[in-house]
């Protein structure tokens, strides 16, 4: 776990520099996430590091895989000066836990509702999951070493490779929007958002108009 966050702290360095700021917290029964904090010009970035440490997996398995399942970290990306955004650490922290803590599986054009705002007087308390790849590459991880398959260990086998971390941006979403995206879909809102030019760095903007 420790070599896979140290590879993916090292990613996130190389794509955002280094990190100005750094909180952890940990929830009972998980590991514990950080949240890296990054300045460029005038947007601020929250990174997670730590949910990666453990695949995803679905929650009806019988039995969660400890090697194989996608993995991922999710970014966050505002500009700074506008709103206290610095105490959206705890949130971004509470979601990059959810895995660990709903056996959720967290993918692009998925919806993640924090239940308050995301910070003080944040217009947002939900959050859509845009495809990864833009702004931080996927890191590639080694394929892990063989392990026998049998108790008396004569056959030997391996798991299999494991799954890119996989560096997921958070595009924050009004209530409204959230609605409308549960009934048209994430790729709907998208375009709304961009047949409008959107600011969705903007951390005071107001929902996009809808029909």
């Amino acid at each position: 776990m420790e070599e896979i966050l140290a590879l993916v702290e090292a990613r996130l360095r190389t794509a955002l520099g280094e990190p100005d700021a750094r909180a952890a917290v940990t929830f009972l029964g998980t590991d514990r996430i950080e949240v890296l904090r990054f300045i460029d010009g005038d947007v601020v970035r929250y990174a997670t590091l730590g949910m990666s440490a453990q695949p995803m997996s679905d929650p009806t398995a019988a039995l969660a895989d400890p090697v194989k399942g996608p993995r991922a970290e999710l970014v966050l990306s505002v500009r700074a000066g506008l709103a206290d955004t610095d105490k959206a650490l705890r949130g971004l922290a509470v979601l990059a836990a959810s895995p660990q803590v709903e056996g959720l599986i967290v993918a692009p054009g998925a919806s993640l509702d924090l239940g308050e705002p995301l910070w003080p007087g944040a217009p947002f308390s939900s959050v859509l999951v845009a495809e990864p790849g833009g702004l931080v590459e996927d890191l590639e991880l080694n394929e892990p070493a063989p392990r026998s398959d049998s108790v008396g260990g004569g056959g030997r086998g391996t798991r299999g490779p494991m799954e890119p971390v996989r560096f997921l941006p958070l595009l924050p979403m009004t209530p409204n929007e959230a609605a409308w995206k549960r009934v048209r879909g994430a790729q709907e809102l998208q375009e709304r958002w961009l047949s409008h030019g959107t600011d969705l760095r903007d951390p005071l903007r107001t929902s996009v108009i809808l029909d």
